[in-house]
């Protein structure tokens, strides 16, 4: 009988973060079609990398291949993450909470104080990753997800101090 082997946390060399780009996004919309009931199309992806300055989107590398990507509006002093997935074959390795982690720490950088962001109240992982990285449930928009009708747990966190760059 073959035993299930429990996925091993990636720290290694083989991780790298970098600016998402427009030749992202085939892969991107893959990872989107994995991950979200009404995933964002190519050109909403395409619109937020060329038309929106208050963007910033990362992508996760793992051996070469995209395993996960997170995008934030960084307005005035905070930041808004508007979507964070890992690639379905990733998943359960603590990819995604390193990436949050990073994008926590680009949003420092560019000078923000608090980051915010919404989550389905049926999706306990995420918010268990969430609360471990200092997010705090301050609220609910009823009704937020068009698919389902579902609605959406407001969370904050107090992003840590650090020398910050102005936008």
């Amino acid at each position: 009988m073959e035993s299930k082997r429990e996925a091993q946390p990636v720290y290694d060399g083989a991780m790298h973060f970098r600016p998402m780009n427009t030749d992202d996004i085939p892969v991107i919309c893959e990872i989107e079609q994995e991950s979200f009931p009404t995933p964002w199309t190519a050109g909403a992806f395409y619109n937020e990398l060329t038309s929106n300055n208050f963007a910033k989107y990362l992508v996760l590398e793992y051996e070469g291949e995209i395993a996960g990507y997170g995008g934030m509006w960084l307005i005035m002093e905070e930041a808004h993450v508007t979507n964070i997935a890992i690639r379905e074959k990733y998943r359960g390795r603590k990819l995604g909470e390193r990436l949050l982690v990073e994008m926590q720490q680009t949003a420092v950088f560019y000078g923000t104080l608090r980051m915010t962001l919404e989550v389905r109240p049926s999706n306990l992982i995420a918010q268990r990753l969430y609360e471990k990285l200092g997010f705090r449930s301050v609220g609910i928009r009823r009704g937020y997800y068009t698919d389902n009708k579902e609605d959406a747990i407001i969370m904050w966190a107090d992003l840590p101090k650090a020398e910050r760059l102005s936008n």
